[in-house]
């Protein structure tokens, strides 16, 4: 006892420097920081045919990092350029972490399936979609079916009729009164299951469930692609994905050598959407070497320029941070797929 007396007597400052940088370094705290991600090769992620694609330069999908919270990274987000502190609900939404987890890997397999259908029906290949029934995003508190119902799972059926798209499932719930009882076809963790419960008023006026849904679709082809995204997830690579299998598609030596990197959700009819993060991505695709980087342009509503006046579009946004870090790299808007297809084609 004496000598572990001893000890702590002539190193308790040690000790406690320790504790204090244990804390500092790991004690978890209510918030993200935000940086630059990667900016992956989709080469290396890609088959068609059985094949990858051996042509020169690349097709790049951006990312944005995204770290538990600590003191550290507190202070290194607020010394450190391109790093940003974020609030649980700006990044979750407030669902637990295997929740948003579960969606996000859902947008991710909702944009391979996008991108596959929309790069085939470009190419004129053969491509038939699934509509699989509406998977739910997000239970409202004031759902009926909250205690039955999960993220993650799938409706087939309203009332014992299938369900052919998330349009019809909102019409066919529609031709019913708030407070009148339906009973739902759900599928949860691969088993089918059914529940009835009271509609409820949504936040519109109007009866519904109290869920956020999408399309629950799958795609099939003639000509085989597979396609691993190495864990990535979320929506934001549709885009880059497309490209890349249409270039694989087509034959087209679309990169000319050159190394294009981007971001933008891509939707059945070809449009490219917004994404969160878009300076962190530019960054990204810097660091890659990247001299194109094609971003999503979608002109501000006069509603969005009145209450927001300082609002920067991911275009807008991109340009802004690829003057500041890097000039050379040329920021591409694009409204849909073939803005894209047609710039490459044009240029060397």
């Amino acid at each position: 006892m004496a000598r572990i007396r001893k000890f702590f007597k002539k190193y308790w400052l040690l000790l406690v420097a320790m504790i204090v940088a244990l804390v500092f370094v790991f004690l978890p705290l209510p918030f993200y920081v935000e940086g630059p991600g990667t900016a992956d090769q989709l080469s290396q992620y890609v088959k068609v045919n059985h094949k990858r694609d051996h042509k020169k330069g690349s097709f790049r999908m951006t990312t944005v990092s995204v770290i538990k919270g600590t003191p550290a990274m507190y202070v290194f987000a607020k010394i450190m350029p391109n790093y940003e502190v974020e609030s649980v609900s700006d990044i979750t939404g407030n669902q637990d972490n295997a929740t948003y987890n579960k969606v996000q890997t859902f947008y991710m397999n909702s944009a391979i399936n996008q991108a596959i259908y929309v790069a085939y029906h470009k190419a004129d290949k053969a491509v038939k979609v699934h509509f699989k029934g509406i998977y739910i995003l997000e239970i409202e508190k004031n759902s009926q079916f909250k205690h039955v119902l999960h993220v993650g799972d799938t409706i087939t059926k309203v009332n014992n009729q299938r369900l052919v798209s998330a349009e019809d499932a909102m019409k066919k719930i529609r031709s019913h009164n708030v407070g009148n009882s339906i009973t739902i076809t759900y599928q949860h963790n691969g088993k089918t299951k059914t529940a009835s419960g009271k509609l409820v008023r949504l936040s519109t006026g109007k009866p519904g469930i109290g869920i956020g849904l999408t399309d629950n679709n799958s795609v099939t082809t003639k000509i085989p692609v597979s396609i691993d995204a190495h864990g990535t997830e979320g929506p934001s690579a549709g885009l880059m994905f497309t490209l890349q299998i249409y270039s694989q598609l087509t034959n087209q030596n679309l990169r000319k050598g050159r190394n294009i990197a981007g971001t933008g959700t891509i939707a059945t009819d070809g449009s490219v959407g917004e994404i969160g993060g878009i300076d962190k991505k530019i960054v990204a695709a810097k660091k890659a070497g990247a001299t194109i980087f094609f971003a999503p342009y979608l002109k501000p509503t006069k509603l969005v320029e009145k209450y927001e006046p300082n609002h920067l579009t991911n275009y807008q946004l991109a340009i802004k941070t690829a003057k500041r870090i890097d000039p050379k790299l040329k920021v591409v808007p694009v409204k849909n797929f073939e803005n894209a297809i047609k710039y490459l084609q044009k240029t060397k």
